[in-house]
């Protein structure tokens, strides 16, 4: 594909390219690679920071560079095509849509499936091998269901879903459109509900729901628990890594992030674009406002304001966080001048 190809392609994120001072620069394009890892004929990006050094030792023939002239300037002197855009992240991802596209399988119901005859399937379905689709299930058109998925009694799944191999779908769980559950995940498994007696534990039926609204992705091996009345519910847009856990009746809102081994106990509350890192643990009932941010391996006990960037454990203002931490890293020249004042 011809460099130029690519920039008529975007153009509506692109600002600026090299082949309006270089016509001649129109280079093949065969592939795109991390920009350390780059050679002849790919493509690769710059956001900024420490990456832009390697502008003078990538072997990439085109880079996707922020509006910034001296970067430009330094991938021309190497004979490096260059286009530059606001957001240099998002036009690469874009760029990588036209040499990669992910395995879909053509419609088919594959003779190992079972599924019950009450069960409704839309147009253009494929179901795998050894897939099991139970009593008055109904699934949206173009969905995509692999080998070996176990979806429950009455789950609801909208268009364009893709439910990857060996994830399991719990009863009464509703999955929107163009949703994605990787392989190991389990939506709408029995929460983790017992009352303690004098004799022992009692286990409370889990008998809510469990909701994905439209374009949620669950990463591999997460499990969305439902509860034992009501709902538990992600919301549109929401993305979740692997190893997550989220408990019953919790309330997440929409366009979150949530990244690998974070967990949540049960009736948590989560606003609309909140970024939670990895290994983040949110005790039960907690509510987390609009826009936050927690760094990695945060403990939340109580309620977070909107927009507020936590760190540390129990968390705290990121700010005060460094400073803490800043404090730590002395400790042991502290405790030695707390001995000596002793002495004294």
């Amino acid at each position: 594909m011809k460099f130029s190809e690519i920039i008529s392609q975007f153009g509506d994120i692109s600002t600026n390219n090299s082949l309006t001072t270089n016509p001649d620069q129109d280079i093949e394009i065969t592939g795109v690679a991390a920009i350390d890892e780059a050679t002849t004929g790919t493509i690769s990006y710059v956001e900024g920071g420490k990456f832009t050094s390697l502008i003078g030792q990538t072997g990439a023939s085109a880079l996707i560079l922020p509006e910034d002239q001296t970067l430009h300037t330094q991938a021309q002197e190497r004979g490096i095509a260059w286009i530059s855009t606001r957001e240099p992240k998002l036009l690469f991802a874009k760029v990588l849509t036209l040499f990669y596209q992910p395995y879909r399988p053509n419609p088919e119901i594959h003779p190992t499936a079972v599924i019950h005859p009450t069960a409704k399937i839309g147009s253009d379905v494929y179901i795998g091998p050894h897939a099991v689709v139970q009593e008055r299930v109904e699934i949206g058109n173009q969905a995509v269901i692999h080998p070996n998925v176990v979806i429950y009694p009455d789950v609801k799944i909208g268009d364009r879903t893709t439910l990857h191999a060996n994830c399991t779908i719990h009863e009464r769980s509703q999955i929107g459109a163009n949703c994605v559950v990787h392989s190991g995940a389990v939506i709408g498994a029995e929460g983790f509900g017992f009352v303690p007696t004098r004799t022992g534990w009692f286990k409370m039926e889990q008998s809510g729901y469990t909701v994905l609204e439209d374009g949620v992705e669950i990463g591999c091996n997460t499990a969305v628990d439902r509860p034992a009345v009501g709902e538990t519910r992600i919301g549109r847009d929401t993305k979740i890594d692997n190893l997550v856990q989220i408990g019953h009746g919790s309330q997440i809102g929409m366009g979150c992030a949530i990244a690998g081994q974070a967990g949540m106990a049960g009736g948590v509350k989560v606003g609309n674009r909140v970024i939670l890192a990895g290994q983040v643990g949110i005790a039960n009932q907690v509510k987390i406002g609009d826009g936050a941010i927690a760094s990695a391996q945060t403990g939340i006990h109580s309620d977070i304001a909107p927009k507020e960037i936590v760190s540390g454990t129990p968390a705290m203002p990121h700010k005060i966080y460094l400073k803490v931490s800043a404090i730590t890293s002395r400790l042991p020249d502290m405790y030695q001048a707390f001995k000596r004042w002793q002495r004294q």
